[in-house]
């Protein structure tokens, strides 16, 4: 999860408008763990596929969105597990994921209006929920689903400056407990807090470059309540590009890779994704 890096997540957008989007990604790396664990040398290659929509509503005199996720994984992952050489694939669901937020600045706008509209500053929280819908084998130390509930509260704002823009936000996931982890045991982790930062230039409508940082510090896990271990404090940074390719399509490109940390993934991931909007209703204009 300290793994996003994500711009943009907080910019207006007007009401009734609707994201499709179809992205895939691809991580390597290692996995550094803490000595204790009979888990060393682990480095996994793992690809994603995730299909997600948007709706945003008006909300009062607000703007407010739902968002829901599917990721579909599968991976390969080497390690060495109590001294011996292990090597096995995962493939499945991950968790089923949902999201609502609402914009606390400004007044809800149409898409007409949206477009008339000079950009001004983003203000948000959402609340995002993972449900443990993925697919998870209490058998198994590696799954692609969780086997547990997560939260997470965010804030994040985003200022347009010209044809710059900048945003940040800052969340806490929160982890429920997994009953089912290998060998019957419970697996707890302690919140873990995440800032991301993001710096752009936008060349024009939907065609951007944006350079994203991050920084997530907690997380440590527990077995049956022994003592925690592999608390993170961890960075990341990257490149994301966005390019409009027709009508009411845009396409786009992230890399990013690990910057520091202790434990945690050190992952460099390649991502793309399509992205298509329409409206709910014909309108006249297109938003900025």
């Amino acid at each position: 999860m300290g793994q996003e890096l994500e711009p943009r997540s907080y910019s207006a957008a007007p009401v009734d408008s609707n994201f499709a989007v179809g992205a895939a990604s691809n991580s390597t790396g290692t996995v550094p763990l803490d000595p204790s664990l009979p888990l060393s040398d682990v480095r996994p290659s793992i690809n994603i596929v995730t299909f997600s929509f948007t709706h945003t509503f008006r909300l009062g005199s607000r703007t407010a969105n739902w968002a829901v996720s599917v990721p579909y994984l599968g991976g390969h992952v080497s390690a060495v597990a109590s001294g011996q050489p292990q090597a096995f694939s995962r493939f499945g669901f991950a968790d089923f994921r949902g999201r609502v937020g609402v914009n606390l600045l400004g007044r809800a706008l149409t898409p007409v209006e949206f477009a008339r509209h000079k950009p001004g500053t983003s203000l948000g929280v959402t609340l995002t929920v993972i449900a443990p819908t993925g697919t998870y084998d209490r058998t198994e130390l590696i799954n692609t689903g969780s086997n547990r509930w997560t939260i997470k509260p965010e804030v994040g704002l985003e200022q347009p400056m010209g044809k710059w823009f900048a945003d940040v936000s800052a969340g806490r996931w929160i982890f429920g407990e997994n009953t089912g982890y290998i060998g019957g045991q419970t697996l707890q982790q302690a919140p873990l807090d995440i800032f991301q930062f993001h710096s752009g230039y936008t060349f024009r409508q939907n065609q951007w470059l944006a350079v994203d940082a991050n920084y997530y510090s907690g997380g440590a896990t527990s077995v049956n309540g022994a003592r925690a271990i592999d608390s993170l404090a961890n960075s990341r940074y990257g490149l994301t590009f966005s390019q409009p390719v027709g009508s009411g399509l845009s396409a786009k490109a992230s890399w990013s890779r690990w910057l520091s940390g202790r434990f945690g993934q050190r992952y460099s991931t390649v991502a793309v994704a399509l992205q298509y909007l329409w409206f709910d209703r014909p309108t006249g204009g297109a938003p900025h």
